[in-house]
């Protein structure tokens, strides 16, 4: 049930007892070895020695992803180049790559706080982990594979793609857990299907997916498609990778923040202060024992509320929802704030849809529009063309009573819509 029990269980006085310390220790360093930050202290008049109590947390200055692409590849680092031994970096599809350093340390962290994510969610060194997260300078892929041979688990390194050769390695190598995108599991079981292998005979008890946010409506319709139970883990390479938060086997409601390595702040991403417990809001962490590239309240852009009562599992960690959308991706249609995990969740428990979906934004005689492509279920596309056009005057109907939004629906047939073997793109925006 644990892997690192004392640290997990810690009373809670204690574990912020051992924040402070770890703060501190870190704003030190960070101030004498980052120029970047030392510049952003001296404009804020703020000092290492001004720091009391976690409470001065509101007094150190943001760090925001442009920053790390303005000191691309390396201007962040808190440690010589020599003492760095791995760099991962983001994909850049947005702009410049955000590149993160560690050092032996910090693997060696990440291994354990994998192994402890792994743990929480049910897994043992018994277990074969068929892990489908891509490998290389995406952190998704080697940071499961270290955690899963850090707890003496089996690895299956399967990466991402060759999805059909995915569907025959599990029947062949009967790995008991899952890893990778919550999109991917779904495209894993249409693929496996085709190939006439059915998922809930393969004995996998638990999947971990995680990457892209995803619906409670998602999560029921993988567990009722591929038999397994599946677990939210949390992470994002600008801190560390996955590993950062997990969901635990025994709640399985709301993820678990590993609190001391990392320091969450929940604030309005417009007034950028803290929002009380239980109201959504953006995660900001400071990364409190990274050595290499340490940062302080860094945006992450994930919407998500706290959750701070005790968990039934034991630990005492402070849990997060399940990311509800990032601020960065919300839709405005004609005034209307939209994520797109809303439309999700209305769409996967529609009857007859499957959770393969696209949103299209186009403007049109400078108004804004939304079409939702959407595939229907093999039984359902052979219906009359009368049946399905009322299928898309229910969903419109839904859309426009729940998030009071106007859309096109088109229902498309099934395998239409491309499928993602890393993070599914959701939305096309045509408006430029």
């Amino acid at each position: 049930m644990f892997y690192d029990e004392e640290y997990e269980t810690l009373p809670r006085e204690d574990l912020k007892k051992l924040q402070f310390t770890r703060l501190q220790d870190l704003v030190q360093r960070i101030y004498n070895n980052v120029p970047f930050y030392r510049a952003r202290f001296d404009e804020l008049n703020v000092k290492p020695e001004n720091l009391h109590s976690l409470a001065d947390l509101k007094h150190l200055p943001f760090t925001e992803k442009q920053d790390l692409r303005n000191h691309f590849p390396y201007g962040l680092l808190a440690l010589p180049r020599e003492n760095v031994v791995r760099i991962h970096a983001s994909s850049g599809t947005t702009g410049k790559s955000t590149v993160v350093g560690y050092s032996r340390r910090d693997v060696k962290n990440w291994a354990r706080l994998m192994a402890r994510s792994l743990a929480a969610a049910g897994v043992t060194p018994r277990d074969t982990v068929h892990n489908a997260y891509g490998y290389g300078l995406f952190t998704g892929g080697l940071g499961v594979h270290y955690g899963v041979e850090e707890m003496g688990a089996t690895i299956l390194p399967i990466s991402g793609g060759g999805t059909k050769r995915q569907a025959m390695l599990l029947k062949d190598f009967g790995p008991t857990v899952l890893t990778c995108t919550p999109s991917y599991a779904l495209h894993l079981y249409e693929v496996a299907r085709e190939s006439g292998i059915r998922f809930e005979e393969l004995g996998i008890h638990t999947g971990i997916f995680g990457a892209e946010p995803w619906s409670d409506e998602m999560r029921l319709d993988i567990e009722a498609k591929l038999g397994l139970k599946a677990l939210n883990i949390y992470g994002l390479s600008e801190i560390m990778g996955p590993g950062v938060g997990q969901e635990c086997a025994v709640a399985h409601e709301g993820i678990h923040i590993w609190e001391d390595h990392f320091l969450i702040e929940i604030i309005d991403p417009i007034s950028r202060e803290n929002v009380p417990p239980g109201e959504t809001g953006e995660l900001v962490i400071t990364t409190l024992t990274k050595e290499a590239q340490p940062l302080i309240r860094y945006r992450t852009r994930d919407l998500v509320s706290l959750r701070p009562e005790p968990c039934a599992c034991g630990r005492t960690h402070t849990r997060i929802s399940r990311i509800l959308g990032r601020s960065d991706d919300m839709l405005i249609i004609r005034g209307v704030n939209v994520f797109p995990s809303q439309i999700e969740g209305l769409l996967v428990e529609t009857e007859g849809l499957t959770p393969h979906y696209q949103l299209i934004l186009r403007r049109e005689k400078a108004m804004d529009t939304l079409e939702i492509q959407v595939e229907v279920d093999e039984c359902l596309f052979s219906d009359e063309i009368k049946h399905l056009q009322r299928l898309e005057q229910k969903i419109k109907k839904n859309i426009k009573e729940f998030l009071g939004v106007t859309a096109m629906i088109k229902l498309v047939e099934p395998q239409t819509l491309a499928r993602s073997e890393g993070k599914a793109q959701r939305i096309r925006d045509l408006r430029n």
